[in-house]
């Protein structure tokens, strides 16, 4: 009875839950923001507590964001969720932009709130680990792949690509049409070899950001516990919030919905994601000092409220909208496992080592560098940092997703001629 989640009581929260249930069961959740976020908050505080309680699940495989993504999933796959919920949340996700709208929280928060000259150090050194994250993850795929039959040219092209390209829209699709163009495969059949082994990597990569969580609290010379810069200077100018105010609530939002329009202006005149843009105008603002600190501490405020209060809603509704079970149960098999396990250890190795060379955590450089370059873009970020709890990382796993997705596609036109 005195059990507590996100701050209330456990009855409480059950309480409001059943009413949300009912609304759902007899067709009374609207749609857009209200439906969205009841349900979502519902369903992801008792997921994200569960998973927490649940053993195994809470020591080795992420927790509470594991829980909510993949049972949210499951009552999808399953048929438990009526198609009128999942509809509410699916148009929350999507025209409703709840997923753009959490990512600019923490962008904008996150890099306002470390220390400039770190932010400098750590941004001109973030190429390395990115990097070498991708060699050791194409030379176990290809060494799994000539191991297990499957060819050493087939496990790059066909598992490593894939799972280090930055998610669907922005890496497996255009990646398709460059496969296409050298081996004459018909674009859908592409598609269909080049899915299943980025979805299952997805899979491993939140896992695995669960266990390198672990591996620090067990070895924390390993861990900066979310600081990437090995230099014993706190990162983070803006210390956990003890007091916030609505003023800070308010100014952090309107800056950080602001800062993500000036990224969507930018990409109309430069050929890069708006995120990645986002990220370039924030930290130059932030190293130039023009924007008053009040204004930054707002957004380190809002940045924190978001991570505590949105995070469970969010991964349900990645669960939900973007996690198709079928996909990832349809193509398991051992020899794609092996192989797709291969590049995320391979991620994990090279970029952690890489980032010991320039001055950076294993584990964080690990994270942000390795495991954000092998899920699904944003939403694989959010499920990977939420699992690991490190989302002071967001804007360089950003930096990985987007600008290393696009590393991974100029990577491909040059080698896929030579490979096939």
């Amino acid at each position: 009875m005195n059990t507590e989640v996100m701050g209330m009581k456990l009855p409480h929260l059950l309480a409001l839950s059943v009413l949300v249930a009912i609304a759902s069961a007899i067709g009374k959740l609207p749609g857009g923001m209200v439906g969205g976020f009841a349900i979502t908050m519902s369903m992801g505080f008792l997921l994200d507590w569960l998973g927490s309680k649940t053993p195994i699940v809470n020591s080795y495989l992420g927790g509470g964001p594991i829980f909510c993504i993949f049972v949210s999933a499951a009552f999808v796959y399953f048929g438990i969720m009526p198609p009128s919920v999942k509809k509410v949340i699916d148009g929350f996700m999507k025209p409703s932009d709840f997923l753009n709208f959490y990512i600019a929280a923490l962008i904008c928060g996150s890099i306002f709130g470390m220390k400039a000259k770190l932010l400098v150090k750590a941004g001109l050194r973030f190429a390395v680990p990115i990097v070498l994250g991708l060699i050791c993850a194409s030379i176990l795929a290809g060494l799994v792949g000539a191991l297990t039959g499957e060819g050493w040219s087939r496990g790059i092209a066909f598992i490593c690509y894939p799972i280090m390209g930055g998610g669907l829209g922005a890496g497996v699709l255009p990646m398709s049409e460059i496969l296409h163009a050298s081996t004459n495969i018909s674009t859908k059949e592409i598609l269909s070899l080049l899915i299943p082994p980025m979805a299952i990597g997805n899979v491993l990569a939140i896992i695995f950001g669960g266990l390198l969580d672990k591996l620090g609290k067990v070895y924390p010379q390993l861990s900066g516990e979310g600081k990437l810069i090995r230099s014993g200077e706190e990162e983070h100018e803006v210390a956990d919030v003890t007091q916030v105010t609505i003023q800070a609530l308010g100014i952090g939002l309107f800056t950080a919905c602001t800062m993500l329009l000036v990224g969507r202006i930018l990409s109309k005149f430069i050929p890069l994601h708006y995120y990645a843009l986002m990220i370039i105008t924030v930290a130059i603002l932030k190293v130039s000092g023009v924007v008053p600190k009040s204004i930054q501490e707002a957004s380190a405020t809002w940045f924190k409220f978001v991570a505590k209060y949105m995070t469970a809603p969010l991964l349900v509704g990645v669960g939900v909208t973007y996690t198709d079970l079928g996909v990832v149960i349809d193509a398991f098999n051992l020899q794609t496992f092996f192989l797709v396990l291969s590049v995320i250890v391979g991620a994990i190795i090279g970029a952690g080592c890489g980032g010991l060379l320039v001055g950076f955590h294993f584990i964080e450089s690990a994270i942000a560098a390795g495991l954000c370059m092998a899920n699904m873009g944003g939403t694989g970020d959010v499920a990977v940092l939420s699992a690991a709890n490190r989302f002071e990382l967001m804007p360089f796993s950003q930096i990985a997703s987007r600008l290393g997705g696009a590393l991974i596609l100029i990577i491909v036109g040059l080698t896929i001629p030579i490979l096939y």
